[in-house]
């Protein structure tokens, strides 16, 4: 009884910590003023005002063009790697597992300076040919492409690994081509690693600062670097009022994704 009261009071704890923060913003969000203290009234001022912000706005499309169209591209070449990788042999497998591996555990400091160095080297050396190549949104869309790779190859190779081959070969028999056979016997198998891979590369780019921080170019921000830019001189309250309104778009698309992830397994 003890124990089960024990396990129970540390997951709550537990769920306290992680969200209470998050709830103390929604609800300063909804302050009419910029007191992080006391609670003047409700107002939706700041939410009208984060729409009014160019710079916030700004922000706002490059985070959003930024993560999903470098998860959408990420999520191709993770899935054609993911294929490649589990039709090697196992010594070859390891190398490029350890390979992948790589990005996901060195610092991020480390891996934001070196492609930022690269992006240098490859302008300098594209203006020798007068092709003009700087940091800008392009260098952070790459940037985010490179380290959102390797956890696509590792949603997508467990389903991988859980699909049966027979059915492939079969379709091959069967006359179809190894791209038909792959979009219409493989693809289906692994598509929810696929769609795992997807979301966590969103997760990854929304997140990130570091090295976008160091991939960007002038006056090219996202999200996290302009909460980092106003935080010197004090963050404004719309920016409690964007941080909400994306809190509440993941959520709701986290309860659709289990939702209809919940349907297809009782189907």
């Amino acid at each position: 009884m003890i124990r089960k009261f024990l396990k129970n009071f540390y997951l709550v704890l537990i769920l306290l910590f992680t969200y209470v923060p998050i709830l103390v913003m929604v609800g300063l969000s909804f302050n009419s003023s910029k007191s992080r203290v006391n609670f003047t009234g409700l107002s939706l001022k700041w939410y009208r005002q984060m729409f009014a912000d160019r710079n916030i706005v700004s922000a706002l499309q490059n985070t959003i063009s930024i993560a999903l169209v470098s998860s959408i591209v990420a999520v191709i070449i993770g899935t054609m790697a993911a294929v490649a990788i589990s039709n090697m042999s196992k010594k070859s497998r390891n190398i490029y597992m350890n390979i992948t591996n790589i990005p996901m555990l060195n610092a991020d400091v480390a891996t934001g300076i070196s492609l930022m160095l690269c992006f240098i080297a490859y302008g300098k050396i594209l203006e020798n040919i007068n092709i003009s190549f700087g940091l800008s949104w392009f260098t952070v869309l790459l940037a985010h492409i490179t380290f959102n790779i390797p956890y696509v190859i590792l949603s997508v190779l467990p389903k991988l690994k859980g699909s049966s081959r027979l059915e492939y070969e079969a379709a091959r028999d069967l006359g179809a081509t190894s791209s038909v056979a792959f979009f219409k016997v493989v693809l289906p198998e692994i598509m929810p690693g696929i769609i795992s891979g997807f979301m966590l590369a969103v997760t990854m780019s929304l997140d990130d600062f570091i090295i976008t921080h160091f991939t960007r170019g002038a006056g090219i921000n996202t999200i996290s670097t302009l909460v980092y830019a106003q935080v010197k001189r004090g963050l404004n309250p719309s920016l409690y009022a964007l941080s909400s309104v994306m809190f509440l778009i993941v959520l709701i698309i986290l309860v659709i994704t289990n939702f209809v992830t919940n349907r297809k397994e009782d189907d």
